[in-house]
């Protein structure tokens, strides 16, 4: 057995169960099923990487080294393709970013996790899904993708249980947390909002304590204000519950609409996405710094179900960069 830049590297006639064995055994496994990563699955991953040795930083809590080829490692026994990887090394890339708090993400005993959104044509081409079930199983792209950011956490950064991940309870989107936006929304692009343009490919990563299902107020003739009004309690009812009461700083509120809540929300006069964050933020007496650090997300199929993503009560800001 070879290894690839200290990562092992099983053979072509490697039985799957002994793969699977030599990854254990390597403390590489997230606990489901690898992909075994053989030297033709690594090098058709790097292929069109020119820079793949070149260090991108240090990635905490243990500061594993981070490379292309590293990347590339997790992304091959993630299930990812090769097209992929630009995505999982965009976002690895800007967990670094020292305001995202990557530390403290991976090291909290709560159940802080990183989703990661992905914003434009890319997101299309590569089959994200952004429609009914986005955040849920039945989309290779989804789950590859956001696995092998996972991953990159756990192995490269060192991540794992009892060692630098002391999360109590944990999440499943420790395993994978990968979606799209939608470009149909009456609202502008997060991208957009970002100054990236309307329909940029892009990625943004978000430290997120889990999902919570919100329901709007009045169903089919909600106005703008009733279909808010849950969200703003919930945004309210997680400062209290994350402890975040007792902080003088507000941060980021991310929630995510369904293309038919948005619309319902754009066919009351004057109601805009600035007019959307402005009123989450006076009816929600300082949940977030400003009303634009409010960021609703269009995204999912259909129905009247939106998903709140409160951020990690231990300080952490959203992250987008382009592609």
């Amino acid at each position: 057995m070879s290894e690839w830049s200290g990562w092992p590297v099983v053979e072509e006639s490697t039985g799957w169960e002994a793969a699977q064995q030599i990854l254990t055994e390597a403390e590489l496994s997230d606990g489901l099923p690898l992909v075994p990563p053989t030297q033709r699955r690594l090098e058709a991953m790097v292929a069109n990487i020119a820079t793949r040795g070149e260090s991108r930083g240090m990635l905490p809590p243990m500061f594993g080294e981070l490379t292309p080829e590293a990347v590339a490692y997790q992304c091959v026994i993630a299930g990812a393709l090769p097209k992929e990887i630009p995505i999982v090394l965009a976002a690895a890339e800007a967990i670094l970013e020292p305001g995202f708090n990557i530390l403290g993400i991976a090291t909290t005993t709560g159940t802080a996790c990183v989703a990661l959104c992905v914003h434009g044509p890319i997101a299309r081409t590569l089959g994200i899904n952004a429609g009914t079930n986005c955040l849920g199983p039945g989309n290779r792209a989804n789950a590859s993708i956001g696995r092998a950011l996972q991953l990159v956490i756990r192995n490269i950064g060192g991540a794992r249980s009892d060692v630098g991940d002391m999360a109590t309870m944990g999440q499943p989107g420790k395993y994978s947390f990968c979606f799209a936006e939608r470009n149909d929304g009456p609202f502008p692009t997060l991208t957009a909002r970002r100054g990236l343009g309307k329909d940029a490919s892009a990625i943004t990563v978000m430290g997120v304590s889990g999902t919570a299902e919100v329901l709007p107020g009045d169903g089919e003739g909600a106005t703008p204000e009733a279909i808010l009004s849950p969200i703003v309690t919930a945004m309210k009812a997680d400062i209290v519950m994350a402890g975040i009461h007792r902080k003088n700083e507000r941060g980021e509120q991310v929630f995510l609409l369904p293309l038919e809540m948005a619309e319902k929300i754009v066919r009351h006069d004057g109601w805009d996405i600035a007019r959307v964050q402005r009123h989450v933020f006076e009816q929600g007496d300082g949940v977030a710094s400003a009303p634009d650090a409010i960021h609703p997300i269009v995204t999912g199929g259909a129905g009247y179900k939106m998903t709140y993503l409160p951020i990690w009560g231990g300080a952490s800001q959203t992250v987008t960069r382009a592609l």
